[in-house]
């Protein structure tokens, strides 16, 4: 079982703060508990609860094969992301979105295929025959696809889900999973549309004991998804000796007869 959600945990890493109310959005409302001091404070038993039932998708996600990409590219969520998604073996975007990168997927794919084929020059020597000024533009190309799409490398199709922090930051994204029908779960701020995802979690955004306390429990959820699609296939791999095993005794023995 993941980690139980304790709403005493959310209070303490302050996931309850949300927005001035001038700045909020009335759809947030339903997860909205008060105003204090002209701050909207988010009703955490509600947060509890979405997280929770968000925590149980991705955990059917991890365990049926397929990837989250975790996107989050202001200052104080994209260290704390890519620690988390890279624990949990997830692909992540910190940098800028790069404008396509679902709806466009294919360009994507071929830019990530440079990279390894660069990787590839490196190795074959067939680096070393190109001219300096050459080799240095080969560099820069290099660092700049590592820089961008280093952490989606491994992400060979489109990934079943994405998770987000912060839908206004990354509206772009947001869009472009709409249109591909592709599920966002995000960490929604009371300024912010909760209407524009399919698993809201009502939670403070902005700060980095939020965002860290919200990302170790949903990745907490994925990393037991993955553990339980590994025992799962040792399971059929036991299974499958045991078949060998029982066929390999009854052609013995009809041999022998």
């Amino acid at each position: 079982m993941a980690n139980k959600v304790e709403v005493k945990d959310l209070l303490e890493a302050g996931v309850h703060f949300g927005h001035m109310t001038r700045k909020w959005d009335p759809n947030m409302a339903p997860y909205i508990y008060m105003e204090r001091n002209g701050i909207h404070i988010i009703n955490l038993y509600k947060t509890a609860a979405k997280i929770e039932e968000a925590n149980e998708a991705l955990k059917k996600i991890a365990a049926s094969g397929r990837k989250v990409l975790f996107v989050a590219t202001k200052k104080q969520a994209k260290d704390i992301v890519a620690e988390k998604a890279a624990a949990a073996n997830m692909p992540y975007i910190t940098e800028r979105w790069p404008g396509g990168m679902l709806t466009n997927f294919v360009t994507i794919r071929k830019a990530v295929k440079k990279m390894a084929s660069i990787d590839r020059m490196k190795k074959d020597g067939t680096f070393n025959t190109l001219s300096k000024k050459e080799r240095l533009q080969v560099d820069r190309l290099r660092a700049k696809l590592e820089k961008n799409l280093g952490s989606i490398a491994d992400m060979s199709r489109l990934p079943a889900a994405l998770f987000i922090v912060d839908i206004k930051a990354e509206h772009i994204a947001v869009k472009e999973a709409q249109k591909l029908n592709i599920p966002v779960f995000a960490m929604v701020d009371t300024n912010s549309d909760p209407r524009q995802v399919d698993y809201v979690i009502p939670a403070n955004d902005d700060a980095s004991k939020s965002i860290d306390k919200i990302l170790s429990l949903v990745t907490g959820a994925i990393i037991e998804g993955l553990s339980e699609r590994g025992s799962e296939k040792d399971g059929d791999t036991a299974v499958e000796d045991t078949v060998e095993e029982v066929v390999a005794v009854e052609a013995k023995t009809t041999s022998e007869e």
